[in-house]
């Protein structure tokens, strides 16, 4: 195992590919997936958003806080839980940037 570089993950990445909330399964990260999962609905998109676990994987992504929000492999979002209107302008921002 590789700290903070790229290495083979143990752990199964889960759900859609384009949306992931990175931590380690608190309320925070269940709350701020919550917000994702209704921005998604009100844009229109699959409801379905991938979990990053490994602190390893985190980290190697930038992330010192979380939980965090990815939006297409970019971090957008860390450090706080979001709320349906300010995860939902990241999302189209960061799909606008694409």
């Amino acid at each position: 195992m590789k700290l903070f570089g790229k290495k083979e993950s143990a752990q199964k990445e889960t759900g859609n590919e384009a949306v992931k909330v990175l931590g380690g399964g608190c309320a925070s990260c269940h709350a701020l997936e919550a917000s994702a999962k209704a921005a998604l609905a009100e844009l229109g998109l699959p409801q379905e958003v991938g979990h990053i676990t490994d602190f390893g994987e985190i980290a190697a992504c930038g992330v010192m806080h979380t939980p965090a929000l990815m939006v297409d492999g970019k971090v957008v979002s860390s450090g706080r839980v979001l709320s349906k209107e300010e995860a939902k302008t990241l999302i189209e921002k960061a799909r606008a940037q694409a």
